[in-house]
């Protein structure tokens, strides 16, 4: 069974940083493209970027999370990480990490309703707030 279990999330302060982890298992991550979204409540599910698999090295983050959010993965640990600094209380949401073969799949999961990434996590809150 493909699963992804993400951990990291909780409360922060404005302008902390927090690192959430993703772990895979029943399936090899450096073979697949990785992803991280977040939903607000009563808004739409928003991606925060996407890295292609190891074969072809791509990068993929929108304008509005550039400089505050990046994605890494650790292929020896099964595992992808999301690093965000700076929080603001907008970016109170729940953080979902994804998994598919195509870095494409990833990219537009969020505004083309064909394209559904093949693993998702179940989720972790984080609350940005004093």
């Amino acid at each position: 069974q493909l699963q992804l279990v993400e951990s990291g999330g909780g409360l922060v302060q404005p302008g902390g940083s927090l690192r959430l982890s993703c772990a895979a298992s029943g399936f090899t991550l450096e073979h697949y493209g990785i992803g991280w979204f977040r939903q607000a409540p009563g808004k739409e599910r928003e991606l925060i970027g996407a890295i292609s698999r190891r074969s072809g090295f791509s990068t993929y983050y929108p304008d509005s999370m550039k400089g505050r959010f990046t994605i890494s993965r650790d292929n020896a640990k099964n595992t992808m990480y999301l690093q965000m600094n700076s929080l603001k209380p907008e970016d109170t949401a729940v953080y979902y990490c994804a998994a598919d073969p195509v870095l494409h799949t990833l990219v537009v999961a969020t505004t083309d309703k064909d394209k559904n990434p093949e693993v998702w996590g179940q989720g972790t809150l984080v609350t940005v707030s004093s």
